[in-house]
């Protein structure tokens, strides 16, 4: 199998800049709204095994809501360019500085 076939099946299976950017914040959000949940109720209730079993739970949750690729995640595709198009396009090259160096004493 040849690179770009494999690209292009694999092209559907990775998600997106904006889709880890929305993951990100998912996960941060949901950890911090369940770190506060699970104080409270452990404070309230005066367990600390209940605050960790609430928090473990968050974990979970929000393990499975972030990590697997959802279609949610995956709403703006990146277009690759064509084998064809990149003779066209080709790629920027860093441009030099034409200041001297300075001296150090």
């Amino acid at each position: 199998m040849s690179e770009e076939n494999f690209l292009r099946e694999k092209e559907n299976t990775i998600m997106d800049w904006q889709g880890q950017k929305l993951a990100e914040q998912l996960m941060q959000t949901l950890l911090l709204a369940f770190a506060v949940v699970a104080f409270v109720a452990g404070y309230s209730l005066g367990s600390f095994q209940m605050m960790l079993l609430i928090y473990a739970g968050g974990v979970a949750l929000t393990t499975l809501i972030t990590v697997p690729n959802w279609p949610f995640f995956n709403r703006h595709p990146l277009k690759w360019l064509d084998s064809s198009e990149v003779d066209r396009h080709p790629k920027p090259q860093p441009v030099k500085s034409k200041k001297k160096p300075t001296k150090q004493k």
